[in-house]
């Protein structure tokens, strides 16, 4: 049953909203930097602050904790996983323009798409073989040729989707009975305990002033806790399918803040590649959502209200650091 079109509309605002939220994170990370903030400090306060804000919430919603096996698992992807792909992320941001960055951390939908038919012991589909050569030109036309001092930033944003892949990999095979609220709360949480024992032993250089400070609490509040509601509250009315596509925004979103804000530019030929890994992403999500569509459209109807593992798969990973 589709959704009522002013709830379908609002649905769509919330899924945007969330992307924008996404989407602006390297533009608050590199204002943070420019304020004096290094990568661990603006990584501790993002997870920490994340953490507790979503702990309260959870709290508030009485959402049930992960126990045993799942919450072990989780604490691991946070301190391990999470925490490498946040590092190599936010480390690529000090090297590469954000923009760019962005775009090849979005070329992990290729890479599960890849992985997930290895792990099926089939070929993809025609519209996901497709899709992935489309990333690969899309990825070949972004990156290069590049100046060799950027050549570290791009390895660093590659090697984050590789790392993303993987915990998008182990998580939607071991924790589809954990609420995503609840595994991001945890993965959150985690990694915070990891950037805080490193902050003890080799204290960070915190934010400088008052706008380092606000750029390193918007990457928390804004591109964590407000993208993850808005994302949840979208995904409720429109399901996963729909909400996946319109989520492919957040490069674009990323590019055009990073053109206007921080003055980045790009030629025709990167342009080009910027867009054939959006269609390439879209097509994925679309494809791959929908046949997730019908299980998880009943799940979250009435009176369950319950998020389950095709919706988890797009959102429990993707609070990307």
């Amino acid at each position: 049953m589709l959704p009522h079109p002013g709830r379908a509309a609002v649905g769509v605002l919330c899924i945007l909203v969330s992307a924008t939220c996404y989407g602006a994170m390297p533009i608050f990370a590199e204002f943070a930097y420019r304020h004096g903030a290094d990568v661990r400090a603006v990584l501790l306060i993002r997870f920490a602050v994340a953490g507790i804000v979503l702990a309260i919430l959870m709290r508030a919603t009485s959402a049930a904790w992960p126990r045993g096996r799942d919450l072990r698992l989780l604490i691991v992807m946070g301190a391990v996983g999470y925490v490498g792909q946040s590092f190599t992320y936010f480390s690529a941001l000090t090297l590469i323009p954000a923009g760019l960055a962005s775009v090849l951390y979005y070329t992990y939908p290729a890479l599960v798409a890849i992985c997930a038919a290895a792990a099926a012991r089939r070929l993809p589909s025609g519209v996901t073989a497709l899709s992935i050569g489309i990333a690969t030109v899309g990825v070949a036309l972004v990156t290069g040729p590049q100046p060799a001092s950027d050549a570290g930033g791009i390895a660093l944003a590659l090697a984050d989707a590789v790392i993303y892949t993987g915990c998008i990999m182990v998580g939607s095979r071991v924790l589809s009975s954990t609420s995503p609220l609840a595994t991001t709360t945890v993965v959150c949480l985690g990694a915070a305990v990891v950037y805080g024992a490193a902050a003890l032993a080799d204290p960070p250089s915190l934010p400088a002033d008052a706008i380092g400070w606000l750029a390193a609490l918007a990457t928390a509040l804004i591109s964590t806790v407000v993208a993850i509601t808005a994302f949840f509250a979208g995904l409720r009315i429109l399901g996963p399918a729909p909400s996946a596509g319109l989520s492919t925004v957040e490069p674009v979103i990323t590019v055009l803040l990073a053109l206007a804000v921080l003055g980045e530019r790009f030629t025709w030929v990167q342009a080009a590649g910027i867009g054939l890994i959006c269609v390439s992403v879209t097509a994925i999500a679309v494809t791959g959502g929908r046949r997730a569509a019908p299980a998880a459209r009943a799940a979250t109807e009435p009176p369950s209200r319950q998020v389950h593992s095709s919706e988890e798969t797009k959102e429990d990973a993707r609070d990307r650091a």
